[in-house]
């Protein structure tokens, strides 16, 4: 039976316990739609929700085919302050999506526009933070009502090719310089080592320790230096580390630990989302992201990294930091969507307009603080 004619059904979850109890349902799902991204997957959405979710906001709207979960979107409502869906994962959350199994395609998007029409009768769906290409483009595309696709946030990407390909990519003066901080790592007798998945607890509570050691008495994400973020973080990675879809790196110093990385992919993407590091490698010259990005493109190359599918973009996640721009990476724009019902128009207009003001806001930033360097600026903390 083709996906065009096989009976599709929406529901609504509201309740997480039942959320809980999708997890073997979500991940199939998850594995079924090739633009997910781990940041979709149901231990990094359901961790969330126990560590930032509140009673009563929560809107899974779930397509089902003969039982078998084919479509999934994740929101909570919220007040901003007025009616509002957005997807579940929050600030700490590069890449939101919608998953739709790609056996049932452009049906399957619809069945969710459908489910989505009926919650924005009351609220406005604002789903940002949608990465290029992903589901949520086909859900967008089957609205029927008012809507609205704008930018979101900056993200920058490399290829993921071997080390000594990406310093090759770079302008003579500036690999010289990136091969002399390599050979610095090496020379102090640096060592990484990707951790067991059984280890991953221990290893992840070890980088947020270094992280506040790293930022401190410097601006940081306070969010990081949470008990919260540290129960979502370990809760997510662990059975992330277990599938393959997470990896935790440490770096050995005279016998010690003194910096932690963690790195999440799917089948076409590896991101690296936090580390942390001991303010002893500052003192001793060592280019903390360049140590980074050697061990992370060592482990894509591995035996032992490689996943299903083939990696082929090293993404440095959300924000442009011009320290990234040293290895001229690729600008990948992610997407905010607005849907709304003729009831809910106001608020689309409402959220047009915000946008709009926003994005002056930071133009009239940005020329009054002139253009940035790309090499040599210290690491700032990112917008997560």
């Amino acid at each position: 039976m083709t996906a065009s004619s096989s009976a599709l059904s929406v529901e609504v979850c509201t309740d997480g316990d039942a959320f809980a109890e999708l997890g073997g349902d979500w991940d199939r799902l998850y594995r079924a739609c090739p633009s997910a991204t781990p940041f979709q997957s149901h231990a990094w959405l359901h961790s969330w929700w126990l560590s930032y979710g509140r009673p009563g906001t929560l809107r899974l709207v779930l397509v089902r085919r003969g039982g078998e979960l084919v479509a999934a979107a994740p929101l909570m409502r919220v007040r901003r302050p007025l009616p509002v869906l957005v997807p579940i994962g929050g600030d700490i959350t590069d890449f939101c999506d919608v998953l739709v199994d790609e056996s049932v395609g452009e049906p399957g998007a619809a069945a969710l526009a459908d489910g989505l029409a009926d919650l924005a009768r009351t609220a406005l769906v604002d789903f940002g933070e949608v990465r290029q290409g992903g589901a949520m483009e086909r859900v967008y595309l089957c609205w029927r009502g008012p809507r609205h696709r704008t930018r979101d946030s900056v993200c920058l990407d490399l290829p993921a090719l071997p080390m000594s390909e990406l310093v090759g990519r770079l302008p003579t003066a500036r690999a010289r310089r990136i091969r002399g901080k390599v050979n610095q790592v090496r020379k102090l007798g640096i060592e990484w080592r990707v951790v067991p998945h059984d280890e991953t607890e221990a290893a992840l509570r070890r980088l947020l320790e270094l992280h506040r050691l790293q930022w401190e008495g410097r601006q940081v994400s306070a969010e990081h230096l949470r008990p919260r973020f540290m129960e979502h973080l370990v809760r997510a990675a662990v059975p992330l580390a277990r599938t393959g879809d997470a990896s935790t790196t440490e770096f050995m110093l005279d016998g010690s630990v003194v910096a932690v990385n963690i790195m999440l992919r799917s089948r076409q993407l590896a991101g690296m989302y936090l580390y942390g590091f001991h303010p002893q490698l500052r003192r001793r010259n060592v280019d903390v992201a360049t140590m980074l990005l050697e061990a992370t493109t060592g482990h894509l190359e591995s035996a032992e990294g490689r996943v299903p599918g083939q990696v082929r973009t090293l993404s440095m996640l959300r924000g442009d930091e011009p320290y990234k721009y040293r290895w001229c990476p690729e600008r990948a724009v992610n997407q905010r969507f607005l849907l709304a019902r003729r009831r809910t128009l106001p608020l689309l207009a409402a959220a047009i307009a915000e946008d709009a003001a926003r994005r002056r806001a930071k133009k009239l930033l940005r020329d009054r603080s002139g253009p940035a360097t790309a090499d040599g600026a210290p690491p700032t903390e990112d917008r997560r």
